[in-house]
């Protein structure tokens, strides 16, 4: 059962698909007060879960998080914030219901930091709706939850190849070197990513046309090998006369408004840019058919980056630090005066004041953007959507962001924002995915082998072996970092091997993401919403569910040869050094030490259950769904979806044959 409570005069944020009437009832889980906050005492052995994207394990008990999307790529236990804002909880104890609080702006969940037996909810305005679910289960409520806020995006098959990408790829012939040195090594590949790099200075649709003289035919080329090239789009549009994308913004009033009416200056990549005002459907629109620019050279998938949206500086901050710094360094500097110093600079980029100097039209009203902050980026990634259904509707597009909230996974997926090539990383992305899942994002995974600083070969290989199971499985890493393509490293043979491995489970992958998606249900879970009664499955954060035959447990910290593993029931060992070489061991419910060498994909299978497993590619348009085989338990079978992976899935689609 879903009520709705609503306070105030919220913001329509269009997180909800369903339209349920207001409640008149008292809002009983929640005490409230009359500074707006929405107060739960909890039992000793409550559990939280949810908040999508946020840190510090499934269960969220014991910490402060803010809903307030943020350009943070150096995230360590003390993060409040990241880049997507998903505020749906579910309280699992002595009463389990979810709770879905559909408000735009900044608001704080402070679930057991200031006392550990309360958890308190506060948005910055009283405007908000609260949804409350209650059900027969965490499963269940979940599944009423998915229905409310509409179905999850589906993307094309070949989303579900591996992809290679790098900030700094700078020109063309660097593009077909990494095609080249893949095949060369064996390694499969589906894309491409194009950073930055491929514009002409950072100026959205455009491509620089010495370093990329013809996209359209590099485009063709690498799709002849099966690889698709996987542009990025930024949000800020450069200040640029005769730049057509910043002059017609101007002209139809499409950027955002200062106070004074005039087009906001921020600045990021390109420098001083406007900020499309996506909460105003003319230019939703408008920016979304921008992308036709790149779909008529071949390209079939994008990327929205800087969508929160990041602001390195704006004019008058810049002004007034540079005053000040310039007033700090004509004297003797202190340690106070040094501190100020470096917290002046650091403090220009993603300052909360300077996002209340901007102004969205709302129907003709100017609305402050900070209090609807965090529907920028998913309203970017709707204008893609939109305009490419248009564009192209006999196919689907690739589209993932950085920036969401919820209502963002209708339209496209995410990566889990930038990382660091930090062990704690694939914990902290592997405790993320049950929580978006239940916020409808299944199109997810992280940045594989870490965005910053310098990976290592045992980190890429663990990370291989935990991210060839998430959906989107991409290796990125920024300008300055250590390459980290596969080839590069002295174990290059071992590290194709296991990206072959992922071409055979793509079946059952896409198989389940489908059926997931088309049953608003979850591809990851947590051991306890499968096993309710088992107390220690509860305490489990480091292993998951994964569809309903897989439980999937990584090795997470260096120099690690193996793990403790506890298993809820009886579970097929699997280990696998290539898609051909297989052992199998049967173990009994209760925990295990399991020896995990850095060469060795180690995974469970569930109790009475089987998956289709095929057969080494080079791309997933060799895979072949005829050459199926099924790996696990004797004598079971297993209900394969599978489609042309091309065309839209319509809402009744389930074309589902028995293994």
């Amino acid at each position: 059962m879903i009520k709705k409570y609503v306070y105030g005069t919220p913001f329509p944020t269009e997180a909800v698909v369903k339209d349920i009437e207001a409640s008149d009832d008292k809002l009983s889980f929640f005490e409230t007060d009359d500074k707006g906050s929405f107060t739960y005492t909890f039992a000793e052995d409550d559990i939280v879960y949810g908040l999508g994207e946020q840190i510090r394990g499934i269960n969220k008990r014991g910490w402060q998080y803010v809903s307030w999307n943020y350009d943070n790529p150096n995230h360590h236990e003390d993060a409040r914030s990241l880049y997507g804002s998903h505020n749906f909880i579910i309280i699992s104890g002595k009463q389990t219901f979810g709770a879905f609080f559909d408000y735009a702006g900044e608001i704080e969940f402070d679930i057991g930091y200031t006392k550990r037996s309360e958890m308190k909810i506060t948005p910055k305005t009283s405007d908000l709706i609260v949804y409350i679910i209650t059900g027969d289960n965490e499963k269940d409520i979940v599944k009423q939850f998915r229905g409310l806020i509409g179905r999850s995006y589906i993307p094309p098959f070949w989303a579900f190849g591996y992809g290679q990408s790098r900030w700094g790829y700078k020109n063309e012939q660097e593009i077909r070197d990494v095609a080249q040195q893949h095949k060369a090594a064996g390694i499969p590949l589906d894309s491409i990513y194009l950073d930055i790099d491929y514009m002409e200075r950072y100026k959205d649709f455009t491509v620089d046309s010495e370093l990329f003289p013809n996209l359209e035919k590099l485009a063709e080329d690498m799709k002849a090998q099966g690889i698709y090239l996987v542009p990025i789009i930024d949000a800020g549009v450069k200040i640029e006369d005769g730049y057509d994308v910043y002059e017609e913004g101007v002209r139809d009033n499409y950027f955002c408004k200062n106070a004074e009416g005039d087009d906001f200056v921020g600045a990021v990549w390109p420098g001083k840019v406007h900020f499309p005002d996506f909460l105003n459907p003319e230019a939703r629109k408008w920016f979304g058919n921008k992308y036709s620019v790149l779909t008529s050279l071949g390209i079939e998938g994008f990327w929205n980056d800087m969508n929160e949206p990041a602001i390195f500086y704006t004019e008058d901050r810049l002004k007034d630090t540079c005053a000040k710094i310039e007033k700090l360094t004509s004297e003797n500097m202190g340690i106070n005066e040094f501190f100020e110093f470096t917290g002046m600079v650091a403090g220009l980029n993603g300052n909360k004041g300077d996002y209340d100097k901007f102004y969205h039209n709302v129907n003709g009203r100017m609305v402050k953007h900070s209090d609807v902050h965090n529907l920028y980026g998913m309203n970017m990634t709707r204008s893609a959507f939109e305009a490419l259904r248009e564009i192209c509707p006999e196919k689907r597009t690739l589209f993932f962001s950085r920036s969401s909230y919820i209502g963002a996974h209708r339209y496209g997926g995410i990566w889990q924002g930038d990382n660091k090539s930090w062990w704690s990383h694939i914990l902290q992305s592997m405790q993320q995915l049950p929580a978006l899942n239940m916020a409808g994002f299944l199109f997810t995974g992280s940045d594989t082998g870490g965005f910053g600083c310098d990976t290592t070969e045992d980190l890429m290989m663990r990370w291989l072996q935990y991210s060839l199971f998430t959906p989107l499985f991409r290796n990125h890493s920024a300008l300055g970092t250590r390459g980290q393509e596969l080839y590069r490293f002295g174990n290059k043979g071992a590290a194709a091997e296991i990206v072959k491995i992922r071409y055979c489970l793509i079946p059952y992958l896409y198989s389940e993401y489908l059926k997931a998606a088309l049953n608003d249900e979850m591809i990851f879970k947590p051991l306890a919403f499968d096993f309710p009664e088992d107390e220690m499955a509860k305490q489990v954060d480091d292993q998951l569910l994964l569809g309903n035959e897989l439980m999937i447990a990584p090795i997470y910290k260096q120099n690690a040869f193996g793990r403790y593993v506890y298993l809820p029931e009886e579970m097929l060992l699997v280990r696998m050094k290539s898609c051909e070489n297989i052992t199998t061991e049967v173990l009994p419910k209760g925990h295990h030490y399991v020896d995990i060498p850095l060469d060795e994909l180690v995974f469970f299978i569930r109790k009475n259950k089987a998956i289709p497993f095929g057969k080494a590619v080079e791309h997933t348009a060799a895979i072949d769904k005829n050459t199926l085989r099924l790996l696990g338990y004797p004598d079971c079978l297993y209900e394969l979806y599978s489609d042309d992976g091309y065309s839209p899935v319509p809402d009744n689609s389930l074309n589902i044959s028995m293994l």
